[in-house]
């Protein structure tokens, strides 16, 4: 028999049996079509060796009138821009004290002499000779403990080095300065950060160098004190500059007894918000120490919710909005040293919203449009479904006057407004329900809404992206595209991602545009991952889908930064679609790509056939290894149900002219892994020499 040519259709297919998918792709991973053929995707390489604190789901890159280069980071802990490598923190300040407002008490009294560390046991209490609060250090064991009420000890254990100890083995017992912050109405919450100045020494090691510095908050004992744990002087950016140092403890003497005198400023950044989504109300609903144990979650805010950006750039400088809460602006002539201010704060402006779920700038128009936001009457309460816009070319006017082109308009469909999208002809906004298409119509109405499309659903603020006109979302168990009009789009893998998807998770999914390929990436947490782990692609190029394993949180595609740019879990950014390695690790790890087929029958499987040798047709183009290869299986089959009676496995290079199986069967089946570090591989049509065996 001549040689038979065996292709395979582009896309991977889950929706149907493996059997009646024959000639198409059934698993894979890393991988993309391209002209119809499958190829591995290509590597990614940290942007910058230095990472920032907290989980970004927010990116947004823009140039300054002077040419600078500039990514705005926003994370679940701070509001960063990223310049030249180097991150610089210009999250809002919501309170600088006046003088002497803040004090400090440092919980370090001497350890009582009776306390013996080589006790299996050691029981935290009054009578132990512990102080009420601090962190006592045990060998490579840390125990950070603090009296939450009467003798109710709230405690963490940890080693220094992140690993779990479990007996104390040493007498070498030293506490550590874990300060007292007494301040009024301090309005914290744990994480928060805070910078101290005007302090002085409180005695031979808490000086005023230690003092006056940014901290954590590391527990929040009332609304009138909490606790921050003492540290080395150092910039903050400097202990998480690189491989996430750990910052150097400081540890009292008996002679740090002042309360750091009567000038004590504090400056108290935005409340940090949550890195896991929070669902529900009552006993139990919350994250572990947010708030006394036991008790009620009330109703959420922002800091209570899914710490979730949208930024925008107005000329050369910076509109950011925490969801649910403020509209903030940085003036990039001021430099990256200064902090971001709130839109009230600046001069001139008039009714400006204090409150908002997301804010752009329409790029047609030049308005300012903040969405689910509080109405110029009623300055504080939010409307979940109101949109306002400020004066055309302002960010300071919002009072709508018959003067200038301010105002308003309600949507009626939905609860709330999820997100916003800007293409080139409008805005389109989703609420939970409902699509509307938001156009600049021109005084005196300047905007007006039109209702789309009702009974729509959608996964989160972070699930939509715009490629020209049309609109993609990932909505409850499906998937959408507006092109005109809206259409649920045929999914071949829409089991496979939604049977194994993190649906109290679900507001972490991230949309993300890879022009370049004509991608669209989807990603998101499996069912078994507080945070996305997984990525979905349609390719609208070829009409096909692929899904695969990048834990990624947000994304920015290329333009001005040059390739695109990722932020992982690990708190670093990625520069993507570059080499062809995993370059998280160091040295550089492989991609790990594979492809599976589904099985194929000879002879609509009447009878056996027999597999006597292979002719391979794969292209390592651009790849910077001396001698690359992938590995090509070849399974044998009798029945659909049954298992693979046998498999021959098969190193293919570019020099591999042909490869020997004898495999016998009513059905095959292929797979392609690569594991080797710089290796780019791409599937042609493979030729195999197939002969009848005779027997039925």
């Amino acid at each position: 028999m001549p040689l038979q040519k065996l292709q395979f259709r582009p896309g991977i297919v889950r929706e149907i049996t493996s059997y009646s998918n024959e000639g198409g792709w059934r698993d894979g991973d890393r991988i993309r079509f391209r002209f119809g053929y499958p190829e591995s995707i290509r590597g990614w390489e940290k942007f910058s060796a230095k990472t920032f604190l907290g989980t970004c789901r927010a990116l947004w890159p823009w140039v300054s009138l002077s040419g600078d280069r500039y990514l705005g980071v926003g994370t679940h802990l701070k509001y960063y821009i990223e310049e030249g490598g180097a991150y610089y923190d210009i999250t809002p300040l919501r309170l600088t004290t006046s003088a002497g407002a803040v004090t400090f008490t440092a919980a370090a009294d001497a350890l009582a002499a009776d306390v013996n560390a080589a006790d299996e046991t050691i029981t935290l209490s009054d009578a132990s000779g512990f102080p009420d609060t601090g962190l006592i250090q045990i060998n490579n064991e840390q125990i950070r403990y603090a009296q939450v009420s009467g003798n109710v000890l709230e405690g963490l254990t940890r080693g220094v080095n992140g690993t779990t100890v479990a007996s104390h083995s040493t007498s070498d017992v030293v506490t550590c300065a874990t300060l007292l912050v007494s301040h009024t109405s301090h309005g914290a919450r744990e994480n928060d950060f805070v910078t101290y100045s005007g302090s002085t020494t409180l005695g031979d090691e808490i000086t005023a160098a230690v003092l006056d510095q940014e901290y954590q908050i590391l527990l929040i004992i009332d609304s009138d004190s909490y606790l921050i744990e003492a540290r080395a002087e150092a910039a903050l950016s400097d202990i998480t500059a690189s491989d996430g140092l750990e910052p150097t403890p400081v540890f009292a003497t008996s002679s740090d007894t002042g309360d750091g005198g009567a000038s004590v400023v504090g400056a108290y950044q935005l409340n940090t918000g949550l890195d896991t989504t929070i669902v529900g109300t009552g006993w139990g609903a919350g994250t572990w120490s947010r708030g006394a144990w036991g008790s009620a979650a009330t109703s959420l805010t922002s800091g209570d919710s899914l710490r979730i950006w949208s930024h925008d750039n107005f000329g050369e400088d910076l509109l950011i909005n925490v969801r649910d809460d403020g509209i903030y602006y940085w003036d990039r002539t001021d430099g990256t040293s200064t902090r971001a201010v709130a839109l009230s704060d600046l001069s001139g402006a008039v009714a400006t919203p204090t409150i908002a779920k997301m804010v752009l700038v329409s790029d047609r128009d030049r308005h300012v449009i903040a969405f689910g936001c509080d109405p110029e009457t009623d300055p504080g309460t939010q409307d979940p479904l109101l949109i306002r816009f400020s004066n055309q070319e302002s960010v300071r006017e919002w009072n709508a006057e018959v003067t200038n082109t301010a105002g308003d308009l309600r949507l009626g469909s939905g609860s709330e407004i999820v997100t916003a999208v800007e293409t080139r002809q409008q805005v389109l906004v989703l609420t939970d329900t409902a699509l509307y298409a938001m156009q600049y119509l021109g005084p005196p109405f300047t905007f007006g809404a039109t209702l789309i499309s009702e009974n729509v659903t959608t996964q989160g603020p972070m699930c939509a992206v715009a490629v020209g006109d049309a609109v993609y979302w990932m909505g409850d168990g499906c998937f959408y595209a507006y092109q005109g009009t809206v259409q649920q789009m045929p999914c071949p893998v829409k089991s496979y991602v939604f049977d194994d998807f993190n649906v109290l998770q679900n507001e972490k999914v991230t949309a993300s545009l890879n022009s370049e390929d004509g991608e669209i990436w989807w990603f998101y947490p499996s069912a078994d991952s507080q945070e996305n782990n997984r990525y979905v692609v349609y390719n609208y190029q070829e009409q096909v889908w692929y899904y695969g394993t990048v834990a990624r949180t947000a994304w920015v595609d290329r333009g001005i930064i040059g390739n695109p740019i990722a932020a992982a879990p690990d708190h670093y950014l990625y520069r993507h679609e570059i080499g062809f390695n995993d370059g998280s690790v160091e040295p550089a790890a492989p991609l790990n790509s594979y492809l599976v087929s589904s099985p194929l029958d000879i002879g609509d499987g009447e009878q056996f056939t027999m597999i006597r040798r292979m002719f391979p047709d794969v292209a390592f183009r651009d790849s910077a290894s001396d001698a690359p290869a992938v590995t090509i299986t070849t399974r044998s089959r009798n029945y659909p149900g049954g298992s693979f009676l046998r498999l021959v496995q098969s190193e293919v290079r570019d020099s591999t002219e042909q490869v020997n199986l004898r495999l016998r069967g009513r059905q095959f089946s292929l797979r392609l892994d690569c594991s080797e570090t710089d290796v780019s591989w791409r599937l042609g049509s493979m030729r195999y020499d197939i002969q009848p065996d005779g027997r039925r």
